[in-house]
């Protein structure tokens, strides 16, 4: 990424944050609730503190710069599209962190363990009110669009970008869930379930937003938005789980290993089991699923992927992922902008670079 682009990608960051603070401040008061209700702004609050914790806003990076493709001119609807991913990021946060029983996120409580601390006589009540902070949040996300000073066809279109994007992502989390009860998980499986928990709503749906709110028509590329979604999204899990064992935990903020306690079939884990032998194989196998694996056994399962040369394999397969997406990326200038069309072409080497 040359400096000026990434001045691009820091103005869309610090525009939105102001932009999301803005609408949390007026949420409360165009929310119809009961006036009773000592629950709702306790919700709203979780919600909103969620959502502005961080966060690289590469959603709305790639919304805006899916809009520059067509034109360099301001676009309208861009604002609605972008709280709305967001909002829909937030769902995702609330349910994923309840899923996988995780205390903190982006440097603070998760919703569901504020809930836990709110109500530790009444876990029932933490957890659904979790549950429905999360609905919430997904609701909101699709009536900032209903609600937005749009032609109604433009309306219409991205609600329906929204709600496909939302259905694609549970589907993923329920094979995510799936996975995990396999003793193996094979190639199709893993890109199947980053495609559609990750790729088609962080990546494909801001894609084609973008693409409707500058006058494009994203059906008549939809397969090449696809391809290069998948891809792109394929690698971005894959550098997840790659940095989930091999990362520096000082740098990421948050101790490695998670995948191994819990018991998550990731890419990573799935290339160390079909690299490993027997005796190697009931030392990571043991640790497997164990959530209450030491840091040192964690150590050795890496040292073990490491001899390996599982890390070094990722890499290369990370590599290999990316260069197919900016292969994808670059045929575009045929038909569309330049300088947009440069972002999306080095996005996904930029994506691996960070992790080697």
């Amino acid at each position: 990424m040359t400096e000026r682009v990434l001045d691009r990608v820091a103005g869309h960051e610090h525009r939105f944050n102001t932009l999301f603070q803005e609408y949390f401040d007026t949420l409360s008061a165009e929310l119809d609730a009961p006036s009773f209700s000592r629950f709702t702004p306790e919700c709203l609050r979780l919600l909103r503190d969620l959502s502005l914790r961080g966060g690289k806003r590469m959603r709305v990076v790639l919304l805006h710069e899916a809009a520059g493709l067509v034109t360099a001119e301001p676009v309208e609807g861009l604002d609605a599209a972008a709280l709305s991913i967001e909002l829909l990021q937030t769902h995702g946060l609330v349910h994923d962190d309840l899923i996988d029983d995780s205390p903190t996120r982006r440097g603070g409580p998760t919703t569901y363990y504020a809930y836990r601390e709110r109500f530790p006589d009444h876990p029932q009540a933490a957890l659904g009110l979790t549950v429905l902070a999360g609905d919430l949040a997904l609701a909101l996300s699709l009536r900032v669009l209903l609600e937005a000073d749009i032609p109604v066809a433009l309306r219409q279109a991205m609600v329906e970008v929204q709600t496909r994007a939302a259905a694609d992502t549970f589907v993923g989390q329920i094979v995510d869930l799936e996975r995990d009860f396999s003793a193996t998980a094979d190639e199709e499986v893993l890109h199947g379930v980053a495609d559609y928990k990750s790729a088609r709503y962080s990546i494909l749906a801001p894609l084609r937003l973008g693409l409707l709110a500058a006058g494009g028509q994203p059906a008549l590329v939809d397969d090449e938005l696809r391809a290069y979604a998948r891809l792109v999204g394929i690698c971005g899990q894959m550098r997840d789980d790659y940095l989930d064992l091999f990362g520096d935990e000082n740098t990421m903020g948050k101790p490695t290993g998670t995948d191994i306690r819990d018991g998550r079939h990731s890419y990573t884990v799935s290339a160390l089991l079909s690299a490993v032998s027997d005796p190697e194989r009931a030392v990571v196998e043991a640790a497997l699923g164990d959530p209450s694996c030491t840091p040192e056994t964690v150590a050795a399962v890496r040292t073990i992927a490491e001899d390996r040369g599982v890390p070094a394999r990722m890499r290369t397969d990370m590599r290999r992922y990316a260069e197919q997406a900016s292969t994808l990326a670059a045929d575009w200038r045929q038909r569309w902008r330049e300088e947009a069309v440069t972002f999306f072409e080095h996005l996904p080497l930029w994506s691996v670079d960070r992790v080697v």
